[in-house]
């Protein structure tokens, strides 16, 4: 198994050598690390190039967004696997031997991963939430990606991952000029043509932003169009079932609690019914209709104290 990582840079100059340290660290080693310096204005690279590091090979290229940074990754790897890690993660030192283990046991799954740590700004680290898994014990096939997805934490993260290369070029990569989402919308194309080897025991770390735990507004207004939503729409009229429907409906959801934070109440209210019309009995949603009428410095602190 030729494991190739990708790793895409875009000025994480505080975190991108303890990424590149937890790759080190492996108790089996990779192939190559491929390193796609996406137009960094901090001097990440620069660190990068200090290590010297016989594995790595740096790539440059004008900024163009990490969906294009992982594919130019994808397209230089020698491996036959690709794994992913975004440089503000960590891998436990078991993280490929893991990877390589189920491989053997499930040698027809396209895609491998293993559940995750998420961490906050703070230190606090939490197991996610990994509910209707459909085997018994430690690993096994994830035949209902859809349905976990539905009620769990996403079951597929980027820096918790290892695909075949074959398999994520027969789906074009991750999406162009998708800000917001490509991951998500990268893992419903492979799950519904691949099978997935999983296991519940996390050996990857995710690091919040903290824009993602409520305590700053979120960096990013969703993207109109919503080529997300609207390619996952595309998926759901040839593979339909009401997890899909779903899984959808909480993207909107997403879009709308995005919307709802930043002060944007028409945005969100649209995306409140494009997520109910999928999805009716989603009783976060119609919460949102009443936070419209609330002070916008209220909503926040609604937020910080409950979350989602």
């Amino acid at each position: 198994m030729r494991i190739t990582v990708v790793i895409p840079l875009y000025n994480k100059h505080f975190t991108i050598q303890r990424s590149l340290q937890s790759v080190f660290n492996q108790a089996v080693p990779p192939e190559e690390i491929i390193v796609v310096n996406d137009g960094s204005t901090d001097g990440s690279e620069k660190l990068v190039e200090a290590l010297n590091h016989p594995l790595i090979k740096l790539i440059h290229q004008t900024n163009a967004g990490v969906s294009a940074a992982r594919n130019s990754g994808i397209k230089e790897a020698k491996g036959d696997w690709i794994a992913f890690l975004d440089a503000d993660d960590e891998w436990e030192y078991r993280f490929l031997e893991t990877i390589e283990s189920i491989s053997l046991r499930y040698p027809k799954c396209c895609v491998l991963a293993t559940a995750y740590i998420i961490k906050d700004q703070n230190g606090t680290q939490k197991k996610m939430i990994l509910n209707k898994i459909p085997f018994s014990g430690d690993h096994g096939i994830l035949k209902n990606y859809f349905e976990v997805a539905s009620c769990s934490h996403p079951p597929l993260w980027t820096s918790a991952l290892v695909v075949k290369k074959n398999a994520i070029t027969s789906i074009g990569g991750f999406p162009f000029g998708v800000k917001s989402g490509e991951d998500l919308l990268t893992w419903a194309r492979l799950a519904v043509k691949y099978e997935i080897g999983y296991t519940i025991i996390p050996h990857s770390i995710y690091n919040l932003d903290p824009s993602y735990t409520y305590v700053d507004k979120p960096k990013n207004i969703p993207e109109v169009p919503d080529i997300v939503g609207n390619e996952l729409l595309s998926i759901q009229r040839l593979h339909s079932s009401k997890f899909i429907k779903i899984y959808i409906a909480l993207w909107y959801k997403m879009r709308a609690s995005t919307f709802l934070r930043l002060g944007m109440k028409k945005n969100c209210l649209l995306e409140n019914f494009k997520s109910l019309s999928l999805d009716p009995f989603n009783l976060k949603v119609y919460a949102y209709f009443i936070l419209l009428v609330i002070p916008k410095n209220l909503i926040n602190k609604i937020f910080k104290k409950f979350g989602s």
